[in-house]
This record gives structure tokens, C-alpha cells and sequence, in this order.
């Protein structure tokens, strides 16, 4: 696979007022999501004469200066509201404080179901590691809760996740690989005797647009793409598939079409270019590595007859 890149021809000039940013700084620029608070002047006011010269006024600059300070805090902070009860010593009813207007109705509010999503699906933190790390920051969640609350929040965006599915099928070109993933438990369809599990990712070019998909079941790369192709509108040439030479990562096409010059190469029938370009790759460095290993002992007995009258020359090559 290869990446073109546009390269502008180097030039002599130097961008005027322009300051290098130090790598692995965060300037305030880069900040786009935390809160900014906003700060006035004391005693200046813009339209105010100059303290320091008498002369002139000042005016209000448009960019401010800035200060960035970090703050530390648990991925899921908890609040407790304690609510006043009273009890009546006579007949015993107990009369309870309303409800704070910032309690929600929820116990788990929609942020904390999405920050942990984006902690286990996205940064890949596993529920055991979250579920210590709450713990020791004073605020426990279980891993068991935190999978319940994982899978009733997946049925409300499935709707999303078929149609990513259906939009990816009708894209031109399409990776796809796979790799070993462990599952605890896992159902197989009846006659299916393979034992392995694979989370298997494919990532479709629809116009200017990259859909990543990923799926971990027991099928391969290329039986998952055979199932997102099963949506792919009929009127919609073959696509171009771009993945390695394995079997288990091709899918049979029933058509040719003119633009699968690189997928037909994956095909079980053409296979054989595929591996007479390995058998010559292979030959050409055993080649290149005897070469060097011959030119490098004959040297070392050359040297060695000069120096010491060895009478022979060993030729060592192959290990």
C-alpha cells in the first residue's frame, strides 16, 4: 500500500511573526472543549487615557492573554444529595425535602454511560482497571455495572450502527484484516467446529468519507465483509479490496470488474503471483545475505594468510 502526499517545493523565505510550537506543549489554541473564564481590568477601561504616557488611548486587544491551569478529578464523579426527613413523634408519618432540580431522574446520568464507553471502546480500559481506579478514588463502580450499563446503552444506538453498516457497503474501495481477540463465552452456529475468535476491522471509502467498522465474533475478516456487502445497491460496480494474501481475509467476487485490478490479485485462482513474487524476494535476499557472508570470510583469511601464513582459505556461508 502506498500514500502519496502533495510536497511544496522548499523555499528560502521565512514566514514573517510566525512562532515554531515547542512539541508536546499544550498552547491555549489547542484547547477547545475546557471552560474559559473571562477577566477584566482592574482599573482600565477601553477608551481610557494612558497611565503611562498621557497621550494616547488605550483600546482592547483581540486576542486576550492567557493562563491554562490542569485540574485533577475521577473519570466518574458521584454526588451524594441528602434530603431532610422529619417524623411526626405522634403518628408517625415522616415528611421528606423535595427533590434538588439538578438531581436528574436518572442514578447513571448519559455522561458517565459515554465516558465509559470512550474509556473501554475507545482508549481500550478494561472494567476491572476502571472499576479499581473508581475504587481508589473514593467513588466505586463495578464492572458488572458497568457492562449493564454498556449494553442497554448499545440498543439505543443500534439504529446508527446498522446504517453506518449500509452506508460503508456502498464505498469503492474497502481494508479489511483481522486479529485474535479472547471472548469468555461465545455461541457458534450448530456444525461450526473452528475454535478461534477474531475481532476483524474494515474501513470503507465512501466519497470523502472513512467508515471504520469493527466486528469480534468467530468470523473471519472476509466473511464479515461478505456480510456488509450483502447491503451494497445492485446498480454500484465491484469495490476495490485492499487487504493481505491470507485466505481467511479475501471473499470470493462472482463478477469481474475492470476496477478490482488489486482485489483480483487476492483471488484463490491468482494466488500464484502472490507467492512466485515471495519465492523471488526470498531467492534475491538469500542471494544478497551468501554474497556478504562469502566477501566478508574471504576478507578475514585474506587478512588472516597476511598476517599469520595461513595456509588455506575457508568459505563459510549459511549460518
Amino acid at each position: 500500500m502506498s500514500f502519496c502526499r502533495k510536497m511544496r517545493r522548499p523555499t528560502n523565505r521565512k514566514p514573517a511573526n510566525r512562532l515554531r510550537p515547542v512539541m508536546g506543549a499544550t498552547t491555549p489554541l489547542r484547547l477547545a472543549a475546557p471552560p474559559r473564564v473571562a477577566s477584566t481590568h482592574a482599573t482600565l477601561h477601553s477608551g481610557d487615557l494612558c497611565p503611562e504616557c498621557r497621550r494616547g488611548k488605550v483600546y482592547r486587544l483581540k486576542e486576550p492573554a492567557t493562563l491554562v491551569r490542569f485540574v485533577g478529578h475521577a473519570p466518574l464523579e458521584a454526588t451524594v444529595f441528602e434530603m431532610e426527613r422529619l417524623r411526626c413523634n405522634a403518628c408517625g408519618q415522616i415528611f421528606k425535602a423535595d427533590e434538588p432540580e439538578g438531581a436528574g431522574p436518572e442514578k447513571y446520568d448519559e455522561t458517565a454511560v459515554a465516558m465509559i464507553a470512550l474509556l473501554k471502546y475507545g482508549t481500550g480500559v478494561p472494567f476491572q482497571r476502571l472499576e479499581r481506579l473508581q475504587e481508589q478514588l473514593g467513588m466505586p463502580l463495578a464492572a458488572a455495572t458497568q457492562w449493564d450499563l454498556m449494553a442497554a446503552a448499545a440498543e439505543l444506538i443500534r439504529a446508527a450502527l446498522e446504517e453506518l453498516i449500509r452506508q460503508a457497503a456502498q464505498g469503492s474501495v474497502m481494508h479489511n484484516d483481522d486479529t485474535g481477540m479472547r471472548i469468555l463465552r461465545l455461541t457458534r452456529e450448530p456444525g461450526d467446529k473452528r475454535t478461534g475468535t477474531f475481532t476483524s476491522g474494515i474501513v470503507s471509502l465512501v466519497g470523502a468519507w472513512t467508515i471504520a467498522l469493527f466486528f469480534t465474533g468467530w468470523k473471519h475478516a472476509g466473511e464479515n465483509l461478505a456480510e456488509v456487502l450483502k447491503q451494497r445497491a445492485r446498480g454500484l460496480p465491484a469495490p476495490i479490496q485492499m487487504s493481505d494474501a491470507y485466505h481467511a481475509t479475501r471473499r470470493r467476487w462472482k463478477a469481474s470488474s475492470p476496477c478490482r485490478r488489486t482485489a483480483s490479485l487476492m483471488e484463490g485462482g491468482k494466488l500464484w503471483r502472490w507467492r512466485i513474487i515471495f519465492l523471488k524476494n526470498a531467492v534475491m535476499c538469500w542471494r544478497r545475505c551468501a554474497t556478504f557472508i562469502i566477501t566478508t570470510r574471504w576478507r578475514e583469511n585474506r587478512q588472516c594468510r597476511r598476517n599469520n601464513g595461513c595456509a588455506s582459505i575457508r568459505i563459510i556461508a549459511g549460518r
